[in-house]
């Protein structure tokens, strides 16, 4: 595997509830440069991005809140990610609330435009992230990045996606909490919906396996942005958007294990950790393993734990 580029996004300009900005220090607090060295691959750390002159925006939708702050972030994460792949680097983007994806997204998607290669998507979330800024009611653009990466219109205020993903290379995957307007939307679209309900049917890997082989068929580029609500709260409490009935540790474990055996993985997002939220870092801890079963640690591996 490539050299891992750890780059922090302490974002929390997509939603209203404060605590996201820390994330990439819980991320660093855990270990995840260690974790990822004692696999044998090499890390570099290259610190936090850190926002420029905000550039001009507006929304006509009132709602919206915190746009200038969120398109200096796109623009500057998505400049990192594209110079991270550009090094032949396998960047890690610590966030920070999942608007970053609209910009680590972005520049991997330059990056795969450039070199002529499909750019495929995974997004493991309880949420589709289908909003539009014309369409959300919070105003939370944390709930926007598929529909930018997606080519959704709205997106007048930001730059240009530099080349949207069509939707049959995009899987949402563990989704269970789906706006009315998100909903009406996807049915216009060819987006693999891999809800909870198709999960417990049948089953965690045939899924994710046909996704993955369409990705390889293709000799495509694979995109994964993993959000704590992903998991189940149970086991994940570090996270302000909870919706029950997540993936386990194990369904979470093996999700990361066939991403490793498929070593089609190019570029991943953790976002939406709240340590603030968290009980004594167990949620980043926890992240923290996934992002080692996905760089090749084994279940027979993992280390005894005590949280006394």
């Amino acid at each position: 595997m490539p050299n891992t580029i750890l780059i922090g996004a302490p974002i929390d300009s997509g939603q209203r509830r404060p605590g996201c900005l820390m994330g990439p220090s819980a991320y660093r607090v855990a270990g995840i440069a260690q974790a990822i060295r004692d696999l044998g691959h090499g890390v570099t750390d290259w610190g936090d991005v850190a926002l420029g002159e905000l550039p001009k925006g507006e929304c006509p939708n009132p709602a919206v809140h915190s746009l200038r702050e969120t398109l200096g972030w796109t623009e500057v994460l998505a400049d990192k990610t594209d110079d991270a792949l550009s090094q032949g680097g396998f960047p890690i983007i610590l966030g920070g609330d999942h608007s970053l994806a609209l910009g680590s997204v972005a520049g991997a998607a330059a990056y795969a435009a450039r070199r002529d290669v499909p750019l495929f998507l995974l997004w493991l979330d309880a949420h589709s992230d289908f909003h539009t800024p014309m369409t959300t009611t919070t105003g939370n653009l944390h709930g926007t990045p598929v529909a930018y990466i997606a080519g959704r219109d709205g997106f007048e205020a930001f730059p240009p996606f530099p080349k949207p993903i069509p939707a049959d290379r995009i899987c949402l995957y563990g989704i269970r909490s789906v706006d009315p307007a998100e909903h009406a939307a996807l049915l216009d679209h060819d987006i693999a919906i891999n809800d909870m309900r198709v999960l417990d049917e049948h089953g965690i890997v045939a899924p994710l396996r046909a996704f993955l082989n369409k990705v390889r068929d293709m000799g495509g580029m694979l995109h994964v942005s993993l959000d704590v609500d992903f998991l189940d709260p149970s086991i994940a409490p570090a996270v302000g958007t909870t919706v029950p009935g997540g993936t386990t540790f194990r369904e979470a474990h093996l999700v990361m294990e066939l991403l490793h055996e498929s070593s089609l993985v190019t570029s991943l997002d953790l976002v939406e950790l709240n340590p603030f939220l968290d009980e004594r870092g167990r949620t980043a801890r926890l992240m923290v393993d996934l992002v080692a079963s996905l760089m090749g640690r084994k279940v027979f591996d993992r280390p005894t734990r005590s949280f006394a």
